[in-house]
Order: structure tokens, then C-alpha cells, then sequence
């Protein structure tokens, strides 16, 4: 095989590659899958709902992510969303502790 085809067929596989495991990253947050933490989350905080922007806006409650590393979770502050598709249903973030681990789904839409 020459050089050329090689290197066209390397780059191919590449993208294919980095699409699946994409396409395996979103559909695995969008069905919650858990992540193992050190530790649970902070307490929430308390957040004050301000009026809706408009029809068809969703309030998702503030809630802590899991970034790893030092930090280990961040605050997101509560915020009106436009759902992603109508009927969609905010699944709001859990932790779990199961099996002496700790476990952290985030939060997601379903459809």
C-alpha cells in the first residue's frame, strides 16, 4: 500500500474511532450512568427561583457536578433551561453509595 492510501485510511479509522467514542460518551450521559467518587457532595445551596424568561422554560435546581481531580465538585447554580425536545424531563443529579464506593450520576433530559 503506498503512502498516500496509508495515510488516508489512518486518518479515516481516526475519525471513526473518535465518532464512536463520542456517540458513547453522550448516550451515556444522557442515561445517567455513574461515575465512582471520592467522596459525596457538599450540602446544596440555597438559590432564590427568579420569574420564568418565558413559556416552555424548565428550572433546573442548583447542583454539584463531579470535575475530579483536587477540586472534586463545582457548583452549578440553578437556571432556567429550554428543554431539548418538547416533553423532555430533567433528571436531576443523585449520589449513591453502594457496595463501600461512592457514586455520582449526573444530571440529564430524558425524552
Amino acid at each position: 500500500m503506498n503512502v498516500k492510501k496509508s495515510f488516508a485510511l489512518t486518518i479515516a479509522l481516526t475519525v471513526l474511532v473518535s465518532a464512536l467514542a463520542f456517540s458513547s460518551a453522550a448516550s451515556a450521559a444522557r442515561v445517567g450512568i455513574s461515575l465512582r467518587v471520592n467522596a459525596p457532595p457538599p450540602p446544596l445551596h440555597r438559590e432564590v427561583v427568579v420569574v420564568r424568561p418565558g413559556p416552555g422554560f424548565v428550572w433546573v435546581r442548583g447542583h454539584w457536578d463531579w470535575v475530579g481531580g483536587p477540586r472534586g465538585y463545582v457548583w452549578i447554580p440553578g437556571a432556567w433551561m429550554h428543554p431539548p425536545r418538547s416533553h423532555a424531563v430533567w433528571i436531576e443529579p443523585r449520589y449513591e453509595f453502594r457496595h463501600h464506593r461512592h457514586f455520582f450520576a449526573r444530571g440529564h433530559w430524558k425524552f
